[in-house]
């Protein structure tokens, strides 16, 4: 097995973990570098596929302050963010958006200077995009090109960290990583080991989110017993393309925010039932009122223009063209998919977890900003804000990387050094089910019954996987993951009995004898509206 050491390890190449490598860079100078770890290329992270903006609250904008965003957030959150956590993210919103520009990301602008669009639950525009609709990719692209191009900074793609390393005294000393290419393992020792990998959606079976987003650093943290927190809050986008497939293209909230309408079959509107602000309504809402309505609901973009919206939204243009959508018809066809998680390790702002040395930010994180309902483009925002503190927080540290390494560490590493019994999995037919499972089961509306339901099949998913520490390859270490992660969400569900936000549980209204577990049944908390 080979060794090696670095002053900080970065797990991930979303935004998150990109900028916080720069500004790390930017802010020491460490004598042992910066390894940023990907398990795939550099540039492809869940980020790139962030379309709907950052939010900004620049002084420039005269409509906006700090306390309209923090009550924006509070309200989506459904009272369940951290008041301090929401404010101090906001209050930096103007610094790191002024070093992305810096940086050279060319946020979109209008005669007036920056261009703040309107999404979903913001009282107010107070978006930045870049490339109209490509606001993840432009910024991933920007960070991507600044870390090719700095010599302190070295990458590794195509590795998966497969198991954090910690002593007997509950210290984070590094990583153990593997690459699928050469079968081969490599144990890396630092100071400072940063979480920034992302979300869970692959553990669904539609979603928004790419191949790569398999839970891989929430497993991490679980199995050194890191804090992991509100996994009952998932996020399911409320307008994905309704295609065939798993993975469904994002329809961005802004779409929304330009005028775009929900129609049904019939193409009448129906949003205004369920929620006053209709179609800007939070996205649980609008996702359950869309479930509620059955398989046929679309996009009405005829309010924004056809031409406009092709100028706006070039990239959504090219992939309903790609999918045969028809843009002159009017009619997108949307449905809901699993997009974000908004719990995950309990860290600070900071980025410190419980366990000495092992940090987290970006959406792998739970810093209490989302509360129990992510508001629209405040994920990038965090990454970035977090990433800030916690360059910060480690310039002030000695990270100089570790020169004793205990029996515990060694205990670890010997499972991986000798070669594990073979047992044939198949892999792709196991993750499968488990994403069935976790969409029927643990999706947008859940009760006591399909939750523990839930519980036993992915116990007899783990029984037939069987593998606890070394795999064959990468797709059993995802396997690995999701199976934790799934338990973790399933947990989590069970133990928040009533309904809040994103968790909608059937089985938490006053009224038993009312409930009839179809999904016609929907509880708007907001409006106290039963459609039925």
């Amino acid at each position: 097995m080979k060794y090696s050491k670095y002053s900080a390890i970065i797990i991930g190449s979303g935004v998150a973990g990109l900028y916080l490598a720069l500004k790390l860079d930017a802010q020491k100078n460490l004598k042992d570098g910066i390894l940023v770890i990907t398990k795939s290329k550099l540039d492809d992270s869940n980020s790139r596929f962030a379309q709907g903006g950052i939010v900004a609250v620049m002084g420039q904008n005269k409509m906006d302050s700090v306390s309209l965003h923090v009550s924006d957030t509070l309200r989506s959150g459904c009272g369940l963010v951290d008041f301090n956590v929401a404010t101090f993210i906001s209050q930096n919103s103007e610094q790191v958006i002024n070093d992305l520009l810096k940086l050279g990301v060319p946020f979109d602008k209008d005669k007036n200077g920056l261009f703040f669009g309107l999404e979903a639950a913001h009282t107010i525009p107070r978006i930045l995009h870049a490339g109209g609709d490509a606001t993840g990719e432009r910024i991933e692209h920007t960070l991507c090109e600044k870390i090719r191009n700095n010599d302190n900074i070295e990458v590794y793609e195509n590795t998966m960290a497969v198991e954090l390393l910690t002593n007997s005294s509950n210290e984070c000393i590094g990583v153990l990583v593997y690459r699928e290419a050469t079968d081969s393992y490599e144990a890396i020792y630092s100071n400072a080991v940063v979480l920034a990998s992302g979300g869970v959606g692959q553990v669904y079976k539609h979603t928004t989110n790419p191949d790569v987003t398999t839970g891989d650093g929430l497993a991490l943290a679980k199995r050194v017993n890191a804090e992991i927190s509100n996994m009952e809050f998932i996020q399911f986008h409320p307008t994905a393309l309704n295609i065939e497939g798993g993975n469904k293209p994002l329809v961005s909230e802004a779409v929304r925010g330009e005028g775009a309408l929900l129609v049904d079959k019939n193409g009448t509107r129906f949003m205004n039932k369920y929620d006053l602000r209709a179609e800007l309504a939070p996205r649980d809402i609008v996702s359950r009122a869309i479930f509620n309505e059955g398989s046929s609901v679309y996009l009405d973009i005829s309010p924004i223009g056809l031409d406009k919206f092709k100028n706006r939204f070039p990239n959504i243009s090219k992939v309903c063209m790609e999918y045969g959508i028809n843009l002159e018809d009017g009619l997108i066809p949307v449905a809901p998919a699993a997009h974000y998680c908004m719990g995950g390790v309990k860290t600070k702002i900071s980025g410190e977890t419980n366990v000495n040395n092992l940090f987290a930010i970006g959406e792998v994180a739970c810093t209490g900003l989302h509360g129990a309902n992510r508001l629209a483009s405040n994920s990038l925002l965090e990454c970035v804000v977090c990433a800030w503190e916690l360059s910060n927080t480690l310039s002030l540290r000695n990270l100089d990387a570790p020169k004793k390494i205990d029996d515990k560490v060694k205990k670890t590493l010997k499972l991986y050094d000798e070669e594990a019994d073979y047992i044939e999995v198949d892999t792709d037919s196991l993750i499968a089910s488990l994403k069935e499972i976790m969409w029927d089961k643990v999706g947008i509306l859940r009760d006591e019954k399909s939750l523990l339901q839930a519980k036993f099949e992915i116990a007899e998913i783990k029984k037939e996987f069987r593998k606890t520490h070394r795999c064959q390859n990468r797709r059993e270490y995802e396997l690995r993951n999701l199976i934790e992660v799934a338990n973790l969400i399933v947990d989590s569900a069970l133990n928040r009995r009533e309904s809040v936000g994103a968790h909608y549980r059937l089985d938490s209204m006053q009224d038993s004898e009312n409930i009839n577990n179809t999904k016609e049944e929907i509880l708007n908390y907001d409006n106290t509206i039963f459609i039925k």
